[in-house]
């Protein structure tokens, strides 16, 4: 999804939350900041919910909850709350969660143009406070490639890139599979292709 910013006056978490029930639409909350989620491409929307599928199989019945781009994400020690475009948590802590979950082991974020810069670096910061963490996922729109950061052994973040023929290994949820399932059905534009 597009971030995109509009002038609103700053709100503390508490009105940030209270305000935005009211909504038709979700809104990030940042450092105070209120930035509205807009729409996305058909291959975003796409590819998102060929991710959510796959987990939601996947951990059918494991006790982790799969959630879609309508799940709020507070980040771990602080008041900011985003949309990833998909997100898993398997803590307890979460289990009976109504209006956002709060420890994340996985996240998944679909690139567009406007974001891409956005979600390898500042979102990424954010989403890394997080100690249970373990695989923030970025996938192209315009290619089959995926980058995973994933937490390793030293609790280090290593970036793994994976393009077409790769298998794509998501530890934190003991997930291998190829990485055209997540691009099933998608119609790249010719323009863009090298």
């Amino acid at each position: 999804m597009i971030a995109a910013q509009e002038h609103f006056p700053r709100l503390t978490p508490a009105e940030y939350l209270e305000w935005e029930e009211q909504q038709e639409i979700r809104y990030e909350y940042i450092d105070g900041e209120i930035y509205a989620m807009t729409g996305g491409t058909l291959n975003h929307s796409e590819i998102g919910g060929n991710f959510y599928y796959m987990l939601k199989t996947h951990l059918r019945g494991g006790g982790c909850r799969v959630m879609n781009s309508d799940a709020k994400v507070q980040i771990a020690e602080s008041n900011d709350y985003l949309y990833p475009d998909v997100s898993v948590t398997c803590d307890e802590r979460d289990r009976s969660a109504t209006k956002f979950i709060t420890h994340p082991c996985l996240i998944v974020e679909v690139l567009s143009p406007s974001t891409k810069a956005y979600d390898r670096w500042e979102k990424f910061n954010l989403y890394r406070r997080s100690d249970v963490l373990q695989d923030y996922v970025l996938v192209d729109t315009d290619q089959i490639e995926i980058a995973l950061y994933s937490k390793n052994d030293r609790n280090k973040w290593e970036i793994i890139r994976y393009v077409a023929g790769d298998l794509v290994e998501l530890k934190s949820i003991n997930l291998t599979f190829p990485i055209e399932q997540i691009f099933e059905g998608i119609v790249f534009n010719p323009e863009l292709e090298n």
